[in-house]
C-alpha cells in the first residue's frame, strides 16, 4: 500500500494541446491487460530526454537515443510486461520492428518513433502481440487519455502516478501533465522508472533539455528504493508549442525560471510518488544532509544512509536504533570528517550532537518519531553551506516477497 499517496483522479489530469494518447491490450504478460501506450505529438513538437546510465541499457533505450537524434519525434510507443533488455541483436531488431509498424500506420519516418519498454529482463519481446495491438491504439487516440496511460505503464506499482500543473506565462495559460511508473529497481542515475511529461509551452530544443536536466537533479535523481539502477530508465519532456507563448530560448529568463518552478513541482511529485509506492514500503523517508562542502558529498552521505539495509529495516520495525544511522554516516567515505562537528536528528529530535549521543535524547523520543509513517533524517556535517535531500523508503517483508515472486 502506497505511503500517504492517493490515486490520481482522471478529471484532474489536464489535456495538453498537441498531445494525444491511447492504450491497448497486447497480452504481453497478462491476457486482457492494457499494456501498450501510444503517444502522438503534433508536428513541430520538441522532446528532451534523460536515459539510464546502466551499461546494459535495454534495446529500446539504445534505439530511442538514436531516433531522437535523427528526426523530430512524432510518436512514443511504450509497453509494459517485458523490458526487452539483455536481449542482444534480436532485441534491437524487435524494437525496430515495433517502430516500423507504428511508422507504417502513421505514415511517418521510423526514426520519428521512440520505443520504451518495462518489465522482465532477458525475455524476447513479443513483437507480433504489440503490432497486433496498434490498430486499437491508433483508433482510440485522444487528448484525455492520460489516466489510462498512467495505469497501462505500471508493473509492480500498486498505484498510478500522474498529475497536472498549470501556470501563466505573460498572460498565456500553460499546462504540464505527466505520468510515471516505478516501484522497485529504483535508483535513477541520469529508474524500473519511466516518466513522460508534456507541456503546450513553446520552448527551444536546447533550453528544453537544460530544463529537464535541472529538474532531474531535484526530483528523479534524488530518489532511491533499493539502490538498483534499471536497464530501461527514461524520462521524456515534451513541448508542443501550442500554447501560443513566445518561444523560451534563454534558461536564465524570467519565463524559464517560472516554467522550471512548475516543472519541479510536477517532477518532484512524480518522483516522490515512486518512493511512496516503493515495493513493500510502509514509510516515506526524507534524508536531509546539510552543511556540506558541495552537493556531491551531501548526496554521498544521504545515499549511504538510504541504501543501508540495516537502516531501512530499522525504519520498518520502528526501531530507534540510531547507531545504524551513525555508522552509515561514518562509512560514507568523506575525507577528513570531523566527528566533533556532526549532529544527527530524527525529525526535530537530536540523537547525536558533536559526534556523541545528545545529552537530552531518550529512547521514548526516538520511538515516537520512528513510529511515524513519514520521517526526516537530518545530518549536519559542520563543514560547509551546501544541503541536499534524498527521498527513500523502508525495507519490509513484502519487498523480499515481491522480488522473490516477480517472475511467477
Amino acid at each position: 500500500m502506497a505511503v500517504n499517496l492517493s490515486a490520481p483522479v482522471a478529471a484532474e489530469l489536464k489535456p495538453v494541446r498537441g498531445v494525444r494518447l491511447a492504450t491497448a491490450s497486447a497480452g504481453i504478460k497478462k491476457p486482457g491487460r492494457q499494456d501498450v501506450v501510444l503517444i502522438e505529438l503534433a508536428p513541430g513538437s520538441h522532446t528532451a530526454a534523460v536515459y539510464t546510465r546502466n551499461a546494459f541499457c535495454a534495446a529500446p533505450v539504445l534505439l530511442a537515443r538514436e531516433h531522437q537524434q535523427q528526426a523530430s519525434t512524432r510518436y512514443l510507443l511504450i509497453n509494459s510486461g517485458n523490458a526487452n533488455a539483455g536481449t542482444g541483436d534480436a532485441g534491437m531488431a524487435a524494437a525496430k520492428a515495433c517502430c516500423q509498424a507504428v511508422a507504417q500506420q502513421a505514415q511517418c519516418d521510423t526514426s520519428a518513433v521512440l520505443p520504451f519498454s518495462t518489465g522482465v529482463i532477458g525475455q524476447p519481446l513479443p513483437v507480433e502481440k504489440i503490432t497486433n495491438a496498434l490498430p486499437e491504439a491508433f483508433s482510440t487516440l485522444a487528448a484525455d487519455n492520460w489516466f489510462a496511460a498512467a495505469h497501462a505503464i505500471m508493473t509492480t506499482d500498486t498505484i498510478a502516478k500522474a498529475r497536472s500543473v498549470e501556470l501563466s506565462l505573460n498572460g498565456q495559460s500553460i499546462t504540464l501533465t505527466g505520468i510515471a511508473k516505478g516501484s522497485g529497481m529504483i535508483r535513477p542515475d541520469m529508474a524500473t522508472l519511466l516518466s513522460y511529461i508534456a507541456t503546450d509551452a513553446a520552448i527551444s530544443p536546447s533550453t528544453l533539455q537544460k530544463m529537464l536536466d535541472v529538474s532531474m537533479e531535484q526530483s528523479f535523481n534524488s530518489i532511491t528504493v533499493d539502490g538498483d539502477t534499471s536497464t530501461n530508465d527514461a524520462c521524456i519532456l515534451i513541448a508542443t508549442g501550442k500554447a501560443g507563448n513566445s518561444v523560451i530560448d534563454d534558461i536564465d529568463s524570467t519565463e524559464a525560471h517560472q516554467f522550471i518552478e512548475a516543472l519541479n513541482t510536477l517532477s518532484r511529485f512524480l518522483a516522490q510518488a515512486i518512493v511512496r509506492d516503493g515495493e513493500g514500503a510502509t514509510k516515506f523517508i526524507s534524508i536531509d544532509v546539510q552543511q556540506g562542502t558541495d552537493a556531491d558529498e551531501c548526496r554521498q552521505v544521504a545515499y549511504t544512509i538510504a541504501h543501508s539495509p540495516l537502516v531501512k529495516t530499522a525504519l520498518f520495525a520502528s526501531d530507534p536504533n540510531w547507531g545504524r544511522i551513525l555508522a552509515a554516516v561514518g562509512r560514507s567515505g568523506l575525507p577528513n570528517l570531523d566527528l566533533s562537528k556532526i549532529a544527527i536528528y530524527l525529525d526535530d529530535v537530536c540523537i547525536v550532537d558533536g559526534g556523541q549521543p545528545a545529552a537530552d535524547y531518550t529512547e521514548e523520543k526516538g520511538q515516537q518519531v520512528m513510529s511515524q509513517s513519514e520521517i526526516t533524517i537530518q545530518v549536519k556535517l559542520g563543514r560547509g553551506k551546501v544541503a541536499k535531500t534524498v527521498w527513500t523508503c523502508d525495507f519490509s517483508y513484502d519487498y523480499v516477497r515481491i522480488n522473490a515472486e516477480y517472475r511467477t
